[in-house]
C-alpha cells in the first residue's frame, strides 16, 4: 500500500476485522454483493501488490468455478470502480482500483485499512517493551485489540477469506494473549481474569492461556481456584489427547505448590537464562535437499510458522498428506532444512515404506532413533524402547520428519512426549485419527509453479522460446510435481526435441502414463502403489467413477455409479479421499486428479469387464434422465416434452421450485455432458437414454457458451452406428442437433438438420417431437429472412399441437406466426395472432410462455407501429425473463426495448437498455444478440450526439450481422452509409424478400 502520514475528512476507509465495511469520510459505501466483497477483501489483504485474475478467480469460487467467472469478475471490479471513485470521468483510468498486467491492484494509504493499523500498532508495542516500557507496551496493545469489532470478514465467502478468517482470528488471539501477559507484568492481574477466562473457554487447549489465568488467580488470592485451572486442563489433555500439561504449565503448578515468592510481585526482568544442555552430537539425518525446489511458498511460510509454535505447548505434529508423486516428501524435507537453526538439538528422519508391501516396524525404528541419540543399548520391548525414547527428548529441542507413514498406528511410538520437539509426517492418507495433529493436504502445483520447475530442470532458455508448449506439458502433467521432473528430465536428456514435440507426445491421454516415466521413476507406478492399498470394493469404486470424464461428480451420481445404498457409495468414496486417491473439496462432491482418472480408466481398459461398466452408465444415465425431466417440468411447466426413447423412472430428487432447477442444471452440465459422451459409442440400449438426456438438455439450456462440446456430441451420435440402426432415435438427434444449430446462430446447419429430423419421423404420427422439429424449423427460417416458406411449418405444428390437445405450445406457435406474419406485411393478422398468444398464456398461468408470447407481442407491436405499447409489454418480458434467470432471453428483451424506445424519441432510455443488453450478449457470446443490441447502441448515441462511438457500434453490429448471414444487416449498412462518406464494408447481396 502507498504510505501517507493524513487523510483527508473525504478519504477512503476500511474495516476488515468484522464485517467488511468502507467509508468515504464518514459516509458508508453499499460494498454490493458477497462475491463483490470477495475481491475487496482479496485486493486489501494483499497491501497494494497486484492480485492477477486467476488468483481472484480461486479465491473467490475455488474449485466451484463458473463458467463466465471472469466476466463476473470484471463486473465487480467495475462496480468497486464506481463505489470507490463515484466521480471519475468516463474512460479515465481508476486511480483507487488499478489495473495491472493480468490482475488488479487497490491503491490506498497504510492507515486506511484497520488490519494495517492494527499490524502498526502492535509492532510499536513491540518497540516500546524492548526499550523497557511495559505500561506504553500494554495500552498501545489494547488500543490495536480496539479495532476488532466482530469475526473478521464475517459473511464474506469463498476459500480465500475463509484462509484470511483463520489467519486474522489466530492474530487476534496472540496479541490478546501477549497483553494478558503484559497485564500481569505491570500488575493488573484481578483485571485480566474475566478475559482469561473467557479466552481460555473458548480455546480449551492452549495451555499458555490457562498457565496465565492461574497467575493471575494466584496473585489475586484466588490459590485453590488456580490449582484447580491445573487439574482440569491435565485431565482434558489427557483425555483428548492423550499427553500431560507441557513444561510451562506443569512449571506454573509446581511453583504455586511451593509458595515461590517470585510469582507474587511483577517483574519486568526478562526471563532467566534456560541452562545450557549436557554436550552431545546432533543428529543430523535429513536427506539432502534439492537444489530446484519451487513454489509452494505460502505452505512453507505455514508450516514453518506451525513448527516452531511448539513452546510451551504439547507436540507439535503436523501431517502431509497427498497423492503419490504430489511431492510430499520433497515439500518436507525442504522445509526442515530451512528449520535447523531453530531445533538446534538434531534432526531425526526416517522412511516408513508405508506404501509398500512391507511397511517399517516401530520397534527397529526406535533402536535406530535411541542408537542416534546417544544411548547406549536399546530395551528389548516396544513400550520400553518408546518410554526411552520419550525420556531423552524430554529437554530437548529436536525435529523428527517420519516419511511415507502407514497409518497412526505405526506413528504413536515415534512421537515424542513433551513440548519442544516438533513432528512432521508425510502419508498418502489422511492421518484423522492422529490426536492433536495439524493436518495439511498437499495439492499439485499451480500453473506458475509448474512451470517454474520445469524451467528449473529444462532451462529457463528453451522454456521461453516455446511457452505455450511448456504450459501444455505441465498441465498435462496434471501440475504433479512428479511427472513434471520426468517430462522435464526426459526433455533436457534429449537436446534435439523441442517443448512442442513433448507437449504432442502427452497431448495423448491413451499413452501419457507410458511417456511420464525415466529410469526408475514412473508416475503409474507411483500412483499404482496407492492404487494396491485398497480394498477390493474401494478398487472397484476408484475405477467405476472414473467412466465419467467431469471435473467432479456429486453423490447422487457416485451411488448410481456404484450401485449401492447412498450411505454405501459415501463410504466408499470417502475411503478413496482418505486414501489420496479421490479428492473432495465441496461436501457431497467427489473428483479426480488427471492423472489419477487417466490411471482408473486404464485399470477399466485392462479389467475389460464391459458388461459391468456399461451397467453402471445405464444407472447413472436413467439417474440423469429423470432429474433433467423433472427439471423441465418445473421450468417449462404445460409444455409438450419430446416422447422418451428410454422410459426411466421418476426422480426421487424433487426440486422445491424452477430456481432449483435451474441452479441445479449449471452445476450438472459437466456431469450430464461427461455421461452422455461415455456412451456415444455404445450400442443401442445405452445410446437411447443417452440421447433422450442431451434432448431434455438442450430444450431447457440455451446457453451459447456450451454450443461447441453439446454440437460435439450430437455430430458423434449423428454419425454412430447404433443411431443409424433406428430412425426413431436419429430423429431425436437431428432435432437437438437443429436446436443447438439454431441457438449458436448457425441457420444453414440447422435447417439441414431439422429437416432431416422431420423426413424420418411418421407424417401421420402427431408427437410432440414432431411438433418441436416443424416449430424450430419455421423459426429458422424466418431467422433467415424467409417468413413466406416459415409458414409451412408453422402451420404444421399448429395442427400437430391442435390434434395433441396443448393450448401452451400454441400459444408459443401463434407467438412465432405473428412475427412471421409481420414481415410478409399481413398487420392486422399479425397482431390479432400475437395478443391472442398472450391471452392464452395469462390464463395458463405458465410464466415461460407468458414471457415469450409478451416478448413476441412487443416485436410485433414496435414493427405495426405502436412502439409506446411495444415497450410496456417488452419490460414484462424482460422482468419474467430475469425472474427465470434466462440471461439469453434477457439480452433479447433489452435490444428489442431499446429500438422501441429509439422509435419513441427516448435516446437516453433507449442508449441504457442496449447497453445492458450488449453486457448480457458479450458474457454468454450471444452473437446475433450483440448485434441487435449493438445497433440499437450506435443508432441512439448518433441521436445523443456521440457519432464516432455510435458509428463504432454500428460497424460492429454489421459485422456480426453479415457474418451471420441475416437480413438486419442491410438496414445498419444504410443508416452506416447515411451518416458516413466512406463505408467500411462493401455492398450486401440482395436477401430474400
Amino acid at each position: 500500500m502507498e504510505h501517507q502520514d493524513t487523510r483527508s475528512a473525504e478519504a477512503l476507509r476500511f474495516q476488515v476485522l468484522g464485517p467488511v465495511q468502507a467509508w468515504r469520510g464518514d459516509v458508508p459505501l453499499a460494498l454490493g454483493s458477497p462475491q463483490q466483497q470477495a475481491v475487496l477483501v482479496a485486493l486489501l489483504l494483499s497491501e497494494g501488490r497486484p492480485v492477477t485474475t486467476d488468483d481472484l478467480v480461486d479465491g473467490i469460487w475455488g474449485d466451484r468455478t463458473p463458467p463466465q467467472a471472469v466476466a463476473a469478475l470484471r463486473t465487480y471490479v467495475s462496480r468497486l470502480r464506481s463505489v470507490l471513485e463515484p466521480n471519475r470521468a468516463a474512460r479515465k483510468p481508476s486511480e483507487v482500483l488499478v489495473s495491472m498486467t493480468d490482475g488488479y491492484a487497490l491503491r490506498i494509504p497504510a492507515d486506511a485499512l484497520d488490519s494495517s493499523v492494527f499490524e502498526q500498532r502492535v509492532a510499536e508495542a513491540a518497540a516500546v517493551r524492548a526499550d523497557g516500557g511495559l505500561r506504553p507496551a500494554h495500552d498501545t496493545l489494547v488500543a490495536a485489540l480496539d479495532l476488532w469489532r466482530g469475526r473478521p470478514l464475517a459473511g464474506v465467502p469463498g476459500p480465500y477469506a475463509e484462509t484470511q478468517r483463520g489467519r486474522l482470528s489466530e492474530r487476534q488471539l496472540a496479541v490478546a494473549e501477549e497483553r494478558c501477559a503484559l497485564a500481569l507484568e505491570i500488575g493488573l492481574h484481578a483485571d485480566v481474569v474475566a478475559e482469561l477466562n473467557s479466552l481460555s473457554a473458548a480455546h480449551p487447549l492452549r495451555e499458555r492461556l490457562r498457565e496465565l489465568l492461574m497467575l493471575a488467580l494466584y496473585r489475586s488470592g484466588r490459590q485453590a481456584e488456580s490449582l484447580g485451572v491445573y487439574a482440569d486442563t491435565r485431565k482434558l489433555l489427557i483425555d483428548e489427547l492423550g499427553v500431560e500439561p507441557g513444561s510451562g504449565l506443569s512449571a506454573m503448578h509446581a511453583r504455586i505448590l511451593a509458595g515461590d515468592p517470585e510469582l507474587l510481585a511483577p517483574s519486568a526482568a526478562p526471563p532467566k537464562a534456560a541452562a545450557e544442555p549436557p554436550p552431545f552430537v546432533p543428529p543430523a539425518q535429513l536427506p539432502a535437499d534439492v537444489s530446484d525446489f519451487s513454489g509452494r511458498g505460502k505452505m512453507v511460510n505455514e508450516l514453518r510458522d506451525v513448527l516452531r509454535a511448539g513452546s510451551g505447548q504439547a507436540v507439535v505434529v503436523t501431517s502431509l498428506a497427498g497423492i503419490g508423486g504430489v511431492g510430499k516428501t520433497t515439500l518436507a524435507v525442504h522445509v526442515a532444512h530451512s528449520l535447523r537453526p531453530d531445533f538446534p538439538d538434531g534432526q531425526l528422519y526416517v522412511d516408513l515404506r508405508g506404501a509398500g508391501a512391507s511397511p517399517a516396524d516401530p520397534a527397529v525404528v526406535l533402536g535406530d532413533f535411541l542408537h542416534a541419540l546417544g544411548a547406549p543399548d536399546a530395551p528389548d520391548s516396544l513400550e520400553q524402547r518408546a518410554a526411552l525414547y520419550r525420556s531423552l527428548l524430554a529437554d530437548k529441542r529436536m525435529l523428527i520428519l517420519l516419511d511415507n507413514a502407514r497409518d497412526a498406528g505405526q506413528l504413536r511410538p515415534l512421537i515424542p512426549g513433551v513440548s519442544g520437539n516438533a513432528v512432521m509426517v508425510t502419508s498418502r492418507s489422511r492421518l484423522a485419527e492422529l490426536p492433536g495433529a495439524h493436518l495439511v493436504d498437499i495439492e499439485e502445483l499451480t500453473p506458475d509453479e509448474a512451470l517454474a520447475l520445469f524451467s528449473a530442470i529444462v532451462g529457463a532458455e528453451r522454456v521461453g522460446a516455446e511457452p505455450e508448449a511448456a504450459l501444455q506439458v505441465v498441465t498435462s502433467c496434471g501440475f504433479l510435481p512428479l511427472a513434471v521432473r520426468i517430462a522435464a528430465a526426459r526433455l533436457a536428456s534429449r537436446p534435439r526435441w523441442s517443448v512442442s514435440d513433448l507437449a504432442r507426445r502427452l497431448a495423448d491421454q491413451r499413452n501419457r502414463l507410458q511417456e511420464l516415466q525415466l529410469g526408475n521413476l514412473a508416475v503409474e507406478t507411483t500412483l499404482g502403489l496407492g492404487y494396491a492399498q485398497l480394498r477390493p470394493e474401494e478398487a472397484r469404486a476408484f475405477r467405476l467413477l472414473a467412466l465419467v470424464d467431469s471435473p467432479d461428480l456429486p453423490l447422487a451420481a457416485v451411488t448410481a455409479l456404484l450401485g449401492t445404498s447412498e450411505q454405501e457409495a459415501e463410504n466408499l468414496a470417502e475411503a478413496l479421499v482418505e486414501a489420496n486417491m479421490l479428492e473432495c473439496f465441496t461436501p457431497g462432491r467427489y473428483r479426480y486428479h488427471d492423472l489419477l482418472r487417466l490411471y482408473a480408466q486404464r485399470q477399466n481398459a485392462k479389467l475389460g469387464d464391459v458388461r459391468r461398466q456399461r451397467q453402471a452408465l445405464l444407472r447413472l444415465l436413467d439417474l440423469l434422465h429423470a432429474t433433467v425431466y423433472d427439471a423441465l417440468r418445473l421450468i417449462e411447466p404445460d409444455d409438450l416434452a419430446a416422447e422418451p426413447l428410454h422410459p426411466a423412472a421418476p426422480s426421487d430428487r424433487p426440486f422445491a421450485d424452477g430456481d432449483a432447477a435451474r441452479n441445479w442444471l449449471r452445476a450438472e452440465i459437466s456431469v450430464l455432458l461427461g455421461a452422455v459422451e461415455a456412451t456415444i459409442d455404445a450400442p443401442l440400449a445405452l445410446l437411447r437414454p443417452a440421447v433422450d438426456v442431451l434432448q431434455t438438455m438442450t430444450s431447457v439450456i440455451e446457453d451459447p457458451t456450451l454450443v461447441p462440446r453439446i454440437r460435439t456430441v450430437l455430430r458423434a451420435a449423428a454419425a454412430s452406428p447404433a443411431a443409424h440402426e433406428d430412425p426413431e432415435t436419429l430423429a431425436h438427434v437431428h432435432y437437438a442437433l437443429g436446436h443447438i444449430h439454431q441457438v449458436a446462430s448457425e441457420l444453414t446447419e440447422a435447417e439441414e438438420a431439422l429437416t432431416r429430423s422431420l423426413g424420418l419421423q411418421p407424417a401421420d404420427r402427431p408427437t410432440a417431437l414432431r411438433s418441436a422439429t416443424a416449430n424450430g424449423l419455421g423459426i429458422t427460417l424466418f431467422l433467415a429472412g424467409r417468413p413466406a416458406e416459415a409458414l409451412l411449418p408453422y402451420q404444421q405444428a399448429q395442427e400437430t399441437v391442435r390434434r395433441l390437445d396443448s393450448p401452451i405450445s400454441e400459444a408459443r406457435l401463434l407467438g412465432n406466426m405473428a412475427r412471421t406474419y409481420v414481415s410478409l406485411d399481413r398487420h392486422a393478422e399479425a397482431v390479432d395472432a400475437a395478443r391472442a398468444a398472450v391471452s392464452a398464456a395469462r390464463a395458463s398461468g405458465n410464466v415461460p410462455c407468458l414471457a415469450d408470447t409478451l416478448y413476441q407481442l412487443g416485436v410485433v407491436l414496435r414493427s405495426t407501429g405502436s412502439p409506446g405499447e411495444a415497450a410496456v409489454h417488452l419490460r414484462e418480458a424482460h422482468q419474467l425473463y430475469r425472474q427465470q434467470q434466462h440471461p439469453i432471453w434477457e439480452g433479447y428483451s433489452l435490444a428489442r426495448l431499446a429500438a422501441c424506445l429509439l422509435a419513441d424519441g427516448q435516446f437516453a432510455a433507449a442508449a441504457r437498455a442496449a447497453e445492458e443488453s450488449l453486457s448480457i450478449a458479450q458474457e454468454i457470446e450471444a452473437a446475433y444478440c450483440q448485434g441487435m443490441a449493438n445497433a440499437a447502441l450506435g443508432e441512439a448515441l448518433l441521436e445523443l450526439g456521440q457519432p464516432s462511438r455510435g458509428l463504432a457500434c454500428l460497424q460492429e453490429a454489421l459485422t456480426v450481422f453479415t457474418r451471420l448471414g441475416v437480413p438486419e444487416a442491410q438496414p445498419v449498412q444504410d443508416l452506416i452509409a447515411s451518416r458516413h462518406t466512406e463505408p467500411s464494408l462493401p455492398p450486401l447481396p440482395p436477401v430474400a424478400p
